[in-house]
C-alpha cells in the first residue's frame, strides 16, 4: 500500500507507532520498523541526551529500517536540554522526529539543518495549519478518542480528519481510536495517508512493559477511560483505576480552585510504577478509548500483517461490493 506517508518516510506500510512514555523503547520501535511500519523511540523517557544516544544505538542494532524519535516540548520552566537531544538524534542517524506538546517552531531550524523530517502531533485543524506553516513535513491529527492529551476542543476523528483533509496541503495520519484494519481504511477514506497507533501497540509481545498492563488493556472496555485535569485545561485521557478515582474525587472537591499541586502525587512519577513495576493503581497513565477494541496480545508483526491483510479485504471485497456496476448482486453486502 503506497501513500504519501509511506513515500515520505520510506516505509512499507502506512502505520506509525506513536511516542509513548516508558513504552517507546528500542525493543518496540525496532519491532514496528522491522514489520514495515515506523517505530518511534520516546526521547524524554531517556533522562539525558547521552542516554537517548545509547538507546538509538541499541535500536540500530535491532533494525536497519527507518526509525523515528519522539520529542515532546514541555513548558519552558521544565524544559529539558532540547538542543542536546536534537544533536543526539542527528548524530544517531535518525531522519524522522515526531514532535508533540508545544509548537516545535523554535527548534525547526536545527531539525531542518540536520535533514530531519518532522511530523507534529496536533489536536485541531488550526494547530495543524500552524505546523504546516512552520515547515513540518506531516502532521498526526489526534482526535478526542485518543489516549493522552486530546486538547480542549473535543472533536472526534469523524469530523476532525475530513476537516484536516480540506485544509492541509501536507500529508497527515489519523491518531486516536486507531486499532485495526477498519481504523486504517476509515482513516484513508477520510483523507489521511495512514494511521498512528499508541495504545494498541502497548498490547503486543514486544512492548517492554509489565504484563499487568497488557492484561489490563485486554480486560478493559471502551467505557473504562476517564478525562482528568480538565479544570486546569491540561486534559488527559487515562485508564480508570483506584488512583484515578482518587484524583477525580479531588477535582470534584476543589472545583474551580483546583491547582496542579493538589493532584501532583497522582500524575507525577506514575509511569515507572505502572509500566515497570506493574502497579495498576499508581495513578493516571494515558490510554485511549480504542482499548475497547483490544482483545489479544500478538507480536508486532502479527498485528501489522493482520491489519494490512484485513485492510485489503475490506477495500477489495466489502467496499467495492457496494458499487452498482449494473450486474446482478452475487452476494449481499451489509
Amino acid at each position: 500500500m503506497k501513500t504519501a506517508i509511506t513515500e515520505l518516510f520510506e516505509i512499507q506500510h502506512p502505520i506509525i507507532q506513536g511516542g509513548m512514555h516508558y513504552v517507546g523503547f528500542a525493543e518496540l520501535a525496532a519491532a514496528v520498523s522491522n514489520a514495515g511500519g515506523l517505530g518511534i523511540i520516546t526521547g524524554l523517557t531517556q533522562r539525558t541526551p547521552e542516554l537517548l544516544a545509547k538507546e538509538i544505538a541499541r535500536c540500530h542494532d535491532m533494525t536497519d529500517k527507518p526509525l523515528g524519535v519522539n520529542l515532546t516540548f514541555l513548558p519552558s520552566f521544565t524544559a529539558p536540554p532540547y538542543p542536546e537531544y536534537i544533536a543526539a538524534i542527528k548524530e544517531g542517524g535518525i531522519g524522522i522526529v515526531e514532535t508533540a506538546g508545544r509548537s516545535p517552531e523554535q527548534y525547526m531550524p536545527a531539525l531542518k539543518a540536520a535533514g530531519i523530517k518532522v511530523i507534529h502531533k496536533c489536536t485541531s485543524v488550526r494547530h495543524s495549519l500552524k505546523a504546516e506553516a512552520i515547515g513540518c513535513d506531516a502532521v498526526s491529527v489526534d482526535g478526542f478518542e485518543c489516549g493522552g492529551h486530546p486538547g480542549e476542543d473535543d472533536l472526534p476523528n469523524m469530523i476532525l480528519l475530513p476537516r484536516a483533509a480540506d485544509a492541509l496541503k501536507i500529508p497527515f495520519v489519523a491518531s486516536g481510536g486507531m486499532a485495526d484494519a477498519r481504523s486504517l481504511v476509515a482513516a484513508l477514506a477520510m483523507g489521511a495517508a495512514g494511521m498512528n497507533m499508541g495504545t494498541r501497540f502497548m498490547a503486543t509481545r514486544e512492548a517492554p512493559i509489565h504484563d499487568n498492563v497488557k492484561k489490563a488493556l485486554v480486560a478493559a472496555t471502551e467505557l473504562d477511560t476517564r478525562l482528568v485535569m480538565r479544570p486546569i485545561r491540561n486534559t488527559e485521557r487515562v485508564l480508570k483505576n483506584a488512583g484515578v478515582d482518587r484524583l477525580l474525587e479531588i477535582e470534584r472537591e476543589k472545583g474551580a480552585n483546583l491547582k496542579i499541586e493538589d493532584i501532583h502525587e497522582h500524575v507525577a512519577g506514575v509511569y515507572p510504577k505502572v509500566m515497570i513495576d506493574g502497579d495498576m493503581d499508581a495513578g493516571a497513565w494515558s490510554c485511549g478509548m480504542v482499548v475497547g477494541l483490544i482483545h489479544d496480545v500478538p507480536t508486532v508483526k502479527e498485528l501489522i500483517d493482520r491489519i494490512m491483510a484485513d485492510a485489503e479485504r475490506l477495500i477489495r471485497d466489502r467496499l467495492t461490493g457496494f458499487l452498482d456496476d449494473g450486474k446482478p448482486a452475487s452476494r449481499k453486502v451489509a
